[in-house]
């Protein structure tokens, strides 16, 4: 007998038993909390035998975190969570119509579980460590996008009202604190354009050459340059000091956690590890192990964790036709940081490079080819967190060194 429970994004839990035959024992709605989960140990315990062990229990989830997963999980419970879009589409195969409702979404994950289990992700067991990595590195990682949302507001607006600031600020960073300092005190091209030079040297303090650019600054803000109507510029002022106000409050708060990031980081025993592969420091480091996570086991080989990294390629193939594809589906924190430590890598490791150039040289092209970086080093990876031991140059591309004495 398998219970199956689904967890939907309201303050209940629609839950399904269904025995190995697909018969339903029992349908029934939990609240949220400790009430619904001491209520769902009890369904478990009127199906089950007196001497069944917890992990005879499995249960199918929508999601594959939260308090009630961490409950059914330290419960012995074997949970296995499906993507919702998986889930959906299953759903489909139940049942054409196109209805929908919880029960029925329970119905289809219980039926999920036990005709394609082989099919389905069990939960991984992330050390607690590993779990609050994942939390602040997410929460960091939401925040700078976060900000690079309201700095393209933040351009678009400039470029409305007050084209003269773009051209002479975006060299510095929109979000820069010189910039941001002087927008605050200047919002307007008429204020802008009355800053003094040690106005403008101050907000610059500790970079170079601040004697040239602030009078290079001063001199573009004081041209003549088309605008707005007083109005309508007063108007653009205001919603960019909120726009300023919001990115210096991101970029202090960006700044706390990436303390955390680091501090976190570094209580995990395979920081050091993941700091001597090529292209990662502290906080690309980070966001790689919480997105991996360090379940043991999770991953059976290398081939697995490429495939969760959504690096690897996928075939597809119909009669004589036969073509090989990026991966669509994935983890996009996962790939953006995959992404990001294949172009620092190509830069700071020869042999990393060697590969990139060797990709290009095939007219394989810049993102085709630091994905296949990416998909290397993932590997690489896998072997080092297996074999316990850190990133060896030699070790790492002796194939490539063998493939060129050939």
């Amino acid at each position: 007998m398998k219970p199956r429970h689904r967890a939907p994004c309201r303050p209940h839990h629609d839950v399904e038993v269904q025995d190995e035959a697909g018969q339903v024992l029992k349908r029934v709605r939990l609240p949220e909390g400790m009430a619904g989960i001491s209520r769902f140990h009890e369904l478990v315990a009127r199906f089950v035998a007196e001497d069944a062990e917890p992990s005879d229990v499995l249960v199918c989830i929508e999601t594959d975190r939260g308090p009630w997963v961490r409950a059914l999980r330290a419960a012995g419970y074997r949970v296995f969570g499906v993507d919702p879009k998986q889930a959906a589409r299953y759903r489909e195969i139940l049942s054409s119509s196109g209805a929908k409702s919880d029960k029925g979404d329970a119905h289809a994950l219980a039926d999920m579980l036990r005709t394609r289990r082989r099919q389905l992700r069990e939960v991984a067991g992330d050390s607690e460590v590993a779990e609050a990595v994942k939390v602040v590195t997410r929460a960091h990682q939401t925040l700078l996008w976060e900000r690079t949302r309201h700095m393209l507001r933040l351009r678009v607006a400039l470029r409305d009202y007050f084209p003269a600031a773009l051209e002479t600020f975006k060299p510095l960073g929109l979000t820069s604190e010189a910039v941001l300092k002087l927008l605050a005190k200047a919002p307007t091209p008429a204020s802008a354009a009355k800053l003094t030079i040690s106005q403008i040297s101050a907000a610059l303090k500790g970079r170079r050459d601040i004697a040239g650019k602030a009078e290079a600054i001063q001199q573009v803000l004081r041209g003549e340059h088309l605008g707005q109507a007083d109005l309508v510029t007063a108007a653009y002022a205001a919603s960019v000091r909120a726009l300023v106000a919001v990115i210096t409050t991101l970029n202090t708060e960006i700044k706390t956690l990436e303390g955390e990031v680091e501090a976190h980081f570094g209580r995990h025993p395979d920081a050091e590890i993941m700091l001597s592969q090529p292209g990662l420091g502290a906080v690309l480091g980070a966001r790689v192990l919480a997105e991996f996570g360090d379940a043991p086991g999770r991953y059976a080989c290398a081939k697995a964790r490429k495939n969760y990294a959504g690096t690897s390629p996928i075939t597809r193939q119909s009669g004589k036709m036969r073509t090989v594809h990026a991966r669509f589906v994935h983890n996009d924190r996962l790939v953006d940081a995959l992404h990001l430590q294949a172009s620092c890598a190509i830069l700071h490791d020869r042999e990393v490079r060697a590969y990139y150039d060797q990709l290009r040289a095939r007219d394989v092209g810049h993102n085709a080819a630091l994905r296949q970086v990416g998909n290397r080093l993932v590997g690489i990876l896998h072997g080092c967190l297996k074999t316990r031991t850190h990133y060896d140059q030699t070790t790492a591309w002796s194939h490539r060194s063998q493939d060129l004495a050939a």
